[in-house]
């Protein structure tokens, strides 16, 4: 427990939390700071391409193993599985209509490539290496959770269409295709490429970092300010509960893998996270009648802050714990 503590009150004062509370505050306040939106999406482009740049190098240097592929498998039905769990947590919680439940359940079976990142780097400062094929489970999670929504939906008797248009978006949503694109070329190249482009990619990382998530604490501060008032106690509630629900699946996926503390301490953020980018493009295609207001103040206002000061702390030393680190 003091482990714990120690560890969150660490997180809480580095720079990169330090500057999402900032950006928090002056969106609440009504401060009239702002990232442009080209600056923002420039800010994201380098963060995605650095994380699975890293990653497929990474890889490239240890091989493409049995492990690999387990964890790709197990980060699937994660995604799979996870959206049923907050579908039935949301029945018991809230009064949401099915469409709008099953629209949250399928941001909580994504994952959120932004609490990746900040558990990498919260990782990387404690010394804890981790598994570079993370990234690839993180690609891989995004989708599967979109299908299983729908799949409730349907069931339901609601409708949803499963069209083509809906099948682009899931595949071929731009954080998905830089994600996975960087990878592929860091698993070409390698160290060596790595090492070539390392002074872009690697030294600048954290400072860019910082300013993505001022900008992620002015979104979710005007979101809670002004959507706020959609979500009763029951949608707040869940979360906050839904987010350790997912650590716990993705600690027992972990452990039976065998991966390392920083493997196992990702993997539990990534199944604790709520996606805020892929998913709601699809739900906007997909489920049109489900409030954006709502999957997208619990996914970034609630569980997104959730994750940063509490839940990465509590990931980490669990991970420790368990697997040794």
């Amino acid at each position: 427990m003091t482990d714990i503590l120690a560890l969150a009150g660490n997180n809480l004062l580095s720079p990169m939390i330090l500057c999402f509370v900032l950006g928090l505050l002056a969106a609440l306040a009504r401060s009239d700071l702002s990232v442009p939106e080209a600056a923002a999406k420039a800010l994201s482009i380098y963060l995605l391409f650095a994380i699975g740049f890293k990653g497929g190098a990474a890889v490239g240097d240890h091989g493409i193993g049995f492990s690999l592929v387990s964890a790709l498998a197990a980060g699937v039905l994660l995604s799979v599985a996870l959206p049923f769990v907050a579908f039935g947590l949301l029945r018991v919680l809230t009064q949401f209509s099915v469409a709008d439940a099953a629209a949250v359940a399928a941001h909580y079976g994504s994952i959120s490539i932004v609490t990746f990142v900040t558990a990498t780097s919260v990782l990387e400062g404690r010394g804890i290496p981790s598994e570079g094929y993370m990234v690839a489970v993180a690609a891989a999670m995004e989708a599967p959770a979109i299908i299983s929504a729908l799949w409730i939906v349907a069931k339901a008797g609601e409708g949803a269409d499963v069209d083509s248009d809906l099948w682009r978006e899931i595949l071929l949503n731009g954080s998905i295709v830089l994600l996975v694109g960087s990878f592929v070329i860091g698993l070409l190249t390698g160290a060596e490429g790595l090492a070539r482009i390392e002074s872009f990619i690697v030294s600048p990382f954290q400072g860019v970092l910082c300013l993505f998530l001022l900008d992620m604490g002015l979104v979710a501060g005007r979101g809670l300010r002004t959507s706020g008032r959609v979500l009763g106690a029951g949608a707040i509630l869940f979360g906050v509960l839904m987010p350790p629900i997912g650590a716990a699946a993705g600690l027992l996926m972990g452990a039976g893998l065998g991966l390392s503390a920083g493997g196992l301490a990702l993997l539990m953020t990534l199944a604790a996270s709520a996606s805020y980018i892929a998913v709601p493009a699809a739900m906007r295609v997909a489920l049109p009648e489900a409030n954006p207001s709502i999957y997208l103040t619990l996914s970034l206002g609630v569980t997104f802050p959730f994750n940063l000061t509490v839940g990465i702390p509590l990931y980490v030393a669990l991970a420790s714990a368990v697997a040794g680190g």
